[in-house]
């Protein structure tokens, strides 16, 4: 099995020691994403467009993977 860190600037940088996620061969284990952005500034508004920033961070996390929503 071929274990790879994921890491990316499309998503906030990891807070804390972990990564954005990792891979396992065809699998991608993503670590929890809250409302910020690249930039680390937390998203304000309604939950739908908190929900979209942490869409978006997860995009980005499993595109540097290879992977897609």
């Amino acid at each position: 099995m071929t274990r790879s860190v994921v890491s990316t600037a499309d998503a906030p940088q990891a807070i804390g020691p972990y990564s954005h996620g990792i891979a396992l061969d065809r699998l991608v284990f993503c670590s929890g994403q809250i409302p910020l952005t690249p930039q680390g500034t937390l998203v304000e508004g309604d939950v739908a467009a908190q929900t979209r920033q942490v869409l978006t961070n997860l995009k980005g996390v499993l595109e540097a993977a290879g992977s897609s929503l």
